[in-house]
């Protein structure tokens, strides 16, 4: 009807003193009505930390020229709660590479860091969020046992991070405060000292939660049940890269349980999975647990949301076929936080989905339902996402910085509700220039 009263923004005086004060009118409503306070869904715009709705944050993918920040997915569904007591083996866990190697994470006293960085939250907020795996690289550093991201097995000032206990004890918390919850450490490890890995875990009042190496099945068989390992408590999983510690001190050789494709650059090549050198074939049936990595050699922070988009999603369906139709274990990434929209999260909310109950998401599965028997719970206002239905623990406030504006000119992406706002505000603007005229 405005559009009649306004062709070719031409108006009399009298049309436009009925029509001016609808317009504005109905601005103030559409302006009233834009989301915020916690209202604003998965890709909707924002401009606040507190205008997304829980398990969500306000950032932006800037690698994909999307710089005007919206809402992007920033939890995980614990498969557990929505199927539970499969084999632990039988879920998709997702696992930060280096989750020490955070971005904010102070220096040592009068020492600048040269080094790479992989997150950009706390290991306690990764966990928060849904994280169930990490990797830590450890080495002997100042008589203790350090994370540190460093080269040639040795750590340097410049390359440290923090005392390794520091970060356990946020794990000792965490499994503390969640008893249903399992963690899994892979440790690159460069630890020399006589039983310090045994000593360290012990320290940080871990080893209550350990799940002992004579237990874990060594032939490809199933793990137990995640409500197995719960009541039993053995709710800590723990592999390090040198294979001479399951002797000495217990800790399991990660390659005599996982099988594992090439990390960094190798990893990332379209249509190809090769597995790690120290890996068994990845279609091998000797082992019943696959980790897969997806993250390049040089991590690049401002690239990271587009790599865990659908890039990602596409090697995930690769090292599948690669595997012999089998879903990864683990998924290993950098920036775990930063996508287009549903990220790593999306993904293994559909890796869940396949194994679990063969449906398109994990919030799509029925608790003791027929295999395929799905409920409808895509999103109608972004057609093929999952919408996070399910929360399973409270969302951790994420602690680093997102959004991530470049030099450029912004691209920006109104919303309709927005671009309505706009097309009024012309027209009123429209209208006066005619009277004017």
């Amino acid at each position: 009807m405005l559009m009649t009263h306004l062709t070719s923004c031409r108006a009399t005086p009298s049309t436009t003193s009925r029509i001016i004060p609808l317009l504005i009118l109905s601005v103030l409503l559409n302006s009233a009505a834009a989301c915020s306070n916690g209202n604003c869904q998965l890709l909707e715009s924002c401009s606040a930390a507190t205008d997304c709705a829980s398990g969500l944050y306000c950032g932006n993918c800037a690698a994909e020229s999307r710089n005007q920040p919206f809402c992007i997915r920033g939890q995980a569904l614990i498969p557990t709660t929505i199927v539970p007591g499969k084999p632990f083996n039988k879920y998709s866990w997702l696992v930060t590479h280096n989750a020490f190697s955070n971005v904010n994470a102070p220096p040592l006293p009068g020492v600048q860091r040269l080094t790479f960085y992989n997150q950009e939250d706390t290991v306690a907020n990764q966990l928060r969020n849904g994280v169930r795996g990490l990797m830590l690289d450890m080495y002997d550093f100042e008589n203790s046992i350090w994370l540190c991201h460093s080269f040639r097995g040795q750590c340097y000032n410049i390359t440290a991070f923090n005392p390794a206990i520091d970060t356990l004890k946020d794990v000792e918390a965490f499994l503390t405060e969640n008893p249903s919850e399992i963690v899994t450490i892979i440790i690159e490890d460069y630890v020399h000292t006589p039983n310090g890995l045994t000593k360290l875990f012990a320290d940080a009042g871990l080893a209550k939660y350990w799940f002992p190496v004579s237990k874990m099945p060594k032939k490809g068989e199933d793990w137990p049940t995640v409500s197995q390992m719960v009541q039993d408590n053995h709710r800590l999983l723990v592999f390090t890269s040198d294979s001479s510690k399951e002797q000495s001190e217990g800790v399991a050789y990660q390659w005599r349980y996982m099988l594992e494709n090439e990390p960094g650059d190798p990893g990332v090549v379209k249509d190809k999975c090769p597995n790690r050198k120290q890996s068994k074939p990845l279609n091998s049936r000797s082992s019943s647990m696959f980790l897969q990595n997806y993250f390049p050699t040089i991590p690049a922070e401002a690239q990271a949301c587009k790599e865990n988009s659908a890039p990602l999603a596409e090697m995930v369906a690769t090292c599948y076929k690669a595997a012999g139709n089998v879903m990864p274990t683990f998924i290993a990434v950098n920036y775990y936080m930063r996508s287009d929209g549903g990220g790593v999260f999306d993904t293994l909310d559909r890796m869940n989905g396949h194994t679990l109950c063969g449906c398109s998401t994990i919030a799509a599965c029925q608790e003791a339902a027929p295999y395929g028997s799905c409920k409808n719970i895509t999103s109608p206002a972004s057609p093929g996402i999952a919408t996070p239905t399910t929360p399973a623990t409270a969302m951790g406030t994420f602690s680093g910085t997102v959004q991530e504006i470049s030099g450029s000119p912004p691209a920006y992406h109104f919303s309709k509700r927005t671009a309505l706002i706009l097309a009024q505000l012309s027209l009123i603007v429209c209208v006066l220039n005619s009277i004017r005229n």
